[in-house]
């Protein structure tokens, strides 16, 4: 068994929400769990009696991206913005406004979203992960340009709760 074809065992196995995968193969030992957005493999490969060391290697763990989106209330210096909740992006990634290019955009200034609305997706490394609003409200401000990278909690809406 190659790297190549372990690497994918394990985006499979992270994709396909299993709590924990083993294979035993004549020279290949692999056991993958994954927990609450992480997932640990643990790779060990023994070899005939007639050689010196049995030569181990481990995989360092992959963090898998959970859906999930943080709210917080914006900055209270900023007593205009203060009465609005802040959706932040709960990944580092590219943010998207729509699904594709050819789609409608998930959301625009004046829109009204309710828990669990999809308002963007955020690619990190080659996947797509859909990103729902915590809250019911109006979207007032889109703080992010389509397809522009953005970081782990970085603010992207601005929506006005009442």
């Amino acid at each position: 068994m190659e790297l190549k074809d372990i690497q994918n065992l394990i985006k499979f196995v992270a994709r396909s929400g299993a709590n924990e995968v083993k294979l035993e193969m004549e020279d290949i030992k692999i056991t993958i769990k994954t927990g609450e957005g992480k997932t640990e493999s643990t790779i060990i490969q023994h070899t005939s009696p007639i050689t010196m060391g049995a030569p181990v290697a481990q995989q360092a763990p992959i963090q898998t991206p959970t859906p999930v989106v943080e709210v917080s209330s914006a900055a209270p210096s900023e007593s205009e913005d203060s009465k609005y909740v802040t959706i932040t992006s709960p990944m580092i990634g590219t943010f998207y406004r729509k699904p594709s290019p050819d789609k409608a955009l998930f959301v625009e200034v004046g829109d009204t979203v309710q828990p669990d609305s999809i308002v963007c997706v955020i690619e990190a490394m080659k996947l797509f992960n859909e990103i729902e609003s915590e809250v019911s409200g109006k979207i007032v401000k889109i703080l992010v340009e389509d397809s522009t990278p953005v970081e782990f909690g970085q603010p992207l809406f601005l929506v006005d709760p009442s």
